[in-house]
């Protein structure tokens, strides 16, 4: 089946050309979607997109009048996806549910882990010649309170691993994990309760109306002074604006981030020979205690393979006109 597969990463290419073993005709698009570059899909059958290709109902409007009738998601989450349009327009969309919730999880611990004992700057500080220590003093994560929002399969290894640093377990969600609270000591609170005893904060939710801004003006009021915030979730669930001025009175004490909520154009793309147009991110950046990284918390060997498997089993089902259990609009 003949697909236009957009936001083809160099770093994820041989992991799909391998999965893919010839069975479909891939043609690679390194561009995002976009309203004015639909028509790099005509003579498709189907498109493949990544997290930054935003399909709206325009958008998905011009697939359908280019014959487009199945979309492969190279990734669990679809808020990018206007799915009552396709619904309408009888495009069916099948995503990857899971890949491999270990990689984010440890990118969340190793943004914890980073900040806490500074190692971003112990390194630079190192390249310069000065093996100072002064400045450099961390915690110990051991006996420390962890507040984890959302306890899925990603939130979860997230409790397990800190659970093993000796932490106590402190979790926030509508649904309870009775493994977590049974093996893992995990005490499910509600979300005020948490902020003011957890000592780290990491965010582990979907991104939906209810979900938006969790963190924002008021929750951080709850928090301990010098509390750390961690998020590898979603950008939207974050008021940054809010965090940075926590940030510059000392209520949050460290602040690590995966993702962010005007990552759109700035996230995936070498920016390094233009003026930063993002005022949020430039003044985030200018904190010593903040560490960015960007969205690159799946990116292990194995959730690329598992991606990219996945996403070929998906075009497969469909081409075959068999279920995969991966779809999103079959109802």
């Amino acid at each position: 089946m003949k697909t236009a597969v957009y936001s083809a990463h160099k770093f994820e290419l041989d992991f799909l050309l391998s999965a893919n073993n010839n069975r479909h005709k891939l043609i690679m698009h390194k561009e995002a979607l976009t309203e004015s570059n639909v028509k790099l899909a005509a003579g498709c059958q189907a498109i493949c997109i990544f997290v930054s290709d935003k399909t709206t109902a325009a958008v998905l409007n011009k697939l359908f009048f280019l014959g487009i009738n199945f979309i492969a998601l190279r990734s669990a989450g679809y808020n990018h996806v206007d799915l009552i349009e396709a619904k309408k327009l009888n495009i069916k969309l099948a995503r990857v549910p899971e890949y491999s919730p270990y990689s984010i999880a440890e990118h969340a611990i190793a943004l914890m882990l980073a900040l806490n004992r500074q190692l971003i700057h112990a390194h630079n500080r190192i390249n310069e010649n000065n093996f100072s220590l002064d400045g450099l003093t961390g915690f110990d994560m051991h006996g420390k309170t962890v507040g984890v929002i959302g306890t899925g399969k990603i939130g979860s290894q997230v409790a397990r691993i800190m659970y093993g640093f000796g932490c106590k377990i402190l979790t926030f969600d509508t649904m309870e994990n009775e493994v977590l609270k049974k093996d893992f000591g995990a005490t499910y609170i509600d979300l005020k309760s948490l902020c003011n005893e957890a000592d780290i904060i990491s965010l582990h939710l979907p991104l939906n109306k209810q979900t938006k801004h969790i963190i924002n003006k008021e929750s951080i009021s709850w928090m301990k002074k010098g509390v750390m915030l961690i998020n590898t979730s979603r950008g939207g669930l974050v008021d940054t604006v809010a965090v940075v001025d926590a940030l510059k009175f000392g209520h949050v004490g460290y602040f690590g981030i995966d993702v962010y909520e005007e990552e759109e154009g700035l996230f995936f793309e070498d920016h390094s020979l233009d003026i930063l147009q993002d005022d949020v991110v430039a003044r985030l950046m200018t904190f010593r205690n903040v560490l960015i990284t960007s969205h690159q918390a799946f990116l292990t060997d194995t959730a690329l393979k598992n991606i990219s498997a996945t996403t070929i089993h998906n075009l497969d089902c469909f081409e075959q006109g068999i279920v995969s259990g991966n779809e999103l609009n079959t109802k």
